[in-house]
């Protein structure tokens, strides 16, 4: 595995690109950008952050998918396909999202979990 980046450069609502291959059945694979959901706290003292895969695929259809164009023409987070990663599985950082679609993609991920 690779060395993770430094935590102090990986924060909430950032967008990176994330190697999520090997996956198993119908999870999202290769690699791909996602953006970051884990409070920055936790992405200081942890191994690992909690990730939302982003598409181009799909289209926007709330809550299961959110759309993100801060990321990219026609980018979409794949709400229900939130995963915890190794902090070694972040390649590179793309950018940020809005905070209009980081509180979008809170309401979908209240919605989806029933919080």
């Amino acid at each position: 595995m690779s060395t993770p980046p430094p935590a102090k450069d990986i924060r909430r609502g950032d967008v990176w690109w994330v190697a999520l291959d090997p996956s198993v059945g119908s999870e999202i694979r290769k690699t791909r950008p996602a953006v970051v959901l884990t409070a920055d706290p936790l992405n200081r003292a942890r191994h690992t952050v909690v990730i939302i895969p982003l598409s181009t695929k799909p289209k926007s259809r709330p809550p299961v998918t959110i759309g993100a164009a801060s990321a990219g023409e026609g980018a979409v987070a794949v709400c229900d396909q939130v995963r915890a990663v190794d902090k070694t599985r972040l390649v590179r950082r793309h950018g940020r999202l809005a905070s209009a679609e980081m509180q979008a993609i809170d309401a979908a991920m209240r919605a989806i979990l029933a919080l």
